[in-house]
């Protein structure tokens, strides 16, 4: 019976928490469907989302990894959306080399778009089912 179950990824999300929080939040109250399948991690920014934290996420047996912030140039502070932005640009060139690049995603939702957040979230759930289980999962989980 286990063979005919569906994979079911494990997600973690680092949500800001003046946009991409608080668009999970409108989602959830207005009753707007998305799977179940994220783990939401509110931070401050999504500048202050360091990489060693989506490493860690993904050696750990995420089956990815969801960056979500402010559109760029509607930061709460300032310019933290552009240090993500290029912080996660240059730890998707490391994830290359593990063969990861694919389980990273960097979403830019405000804090109005609740439907966008719910279309979002069903998006990465469908694209990591395709990709399947995370192949650090077996080798360095805890």
């Amino acid at each position: 019976m286990a063979a005919n179950k569906e994979f079911e990824p494990v997600l973690v999300g680092f949500f800001c928490n003046w946009c991409t929080s608080t668009a999970a939040d409108l989602a959830g109250t207005t009753r707007l469907q998305y799977p179940p399948n994220i783990r939401p991690i509110r931070t401050m920014c999504s500048g202050s989302v360091d990489p060693v934290y989506v490493l860690r996420a993904l050696l750990s047996g995420a089956d990815g990894v969801v960056v979500g912030g402010c559109p760029p140039g509607d930061c709460h502070y300032v310019s933290g959306n552009y240090k993500a932005r290029r912080r996660m640009a240059i730890l998707k060139t490391i994830l290359s080399t593990l063969g990861l690049e694919d389980r990273l995603w960097v979403r830019w939702i405000s804090a109005a778009e609740g439907p966008k957040f719910a279309r979002t979230m069903s998006e990465i759930t469908e694209e990591a089912k395709k990709l399947g289980p995370n192949p650090m999962k077996s080798d360095w989980s805890l």
